[in-house]
């Protein structure tokens, strides 16, 4: 059975860190991401990473404060997110996919990052 735990979320001042962690179990992915989505909006794309050779995309919004890792001993992924603004503020879900492209399969239940102004 996959499961994909997420943790790490809390509240934050803004210019403040939090580290997202998110354990998988059941097997191994080609591709693991962050999306994150507020109430109203449609659930957007953070950063990817590619479990073989380390590749990694971002979103726009994220590029240069946020970094996505894994640890593949661990079968975790992270999302280490510095520089916070208010507009961070979101539920951030970790998913999972079995080939390099194509739609996620697989999702985490999410946690809360709330960014303080």
């Amino acid at each position: 059975q996959v499961q994909l735990v997420e943790s790490g979320g809390g509240l934050v001042q803004t210019g403040g860190s939090l580290r997202l962690s998110c354990a998988a179990s059941g097997r191994t992915f080609s591709t693991m991401a962050w999306f994150r989505q507020t109430p109203g909006k449609e659930r957007e794309f953070v950063a990817h990473i590619k479990w073989s050779g380390g590749s990694t995309g971002y979103a726009d919004p994220v590029r240069g404060r946020f970094t996505i890792s894994r640890d593949n001993a661990k079968n975790t992924m992270y999302l280490q997110m510095n520089s916070l603004k208010p507009e961070d503020t979101a539920i951030y879900y970790c998913a999972a996919r079995n080939s390099p492209l194509g739609s996620y399969t697989y999702w985490g239940q999410g946690t809360q990052v709330t960014v303080s102004s």
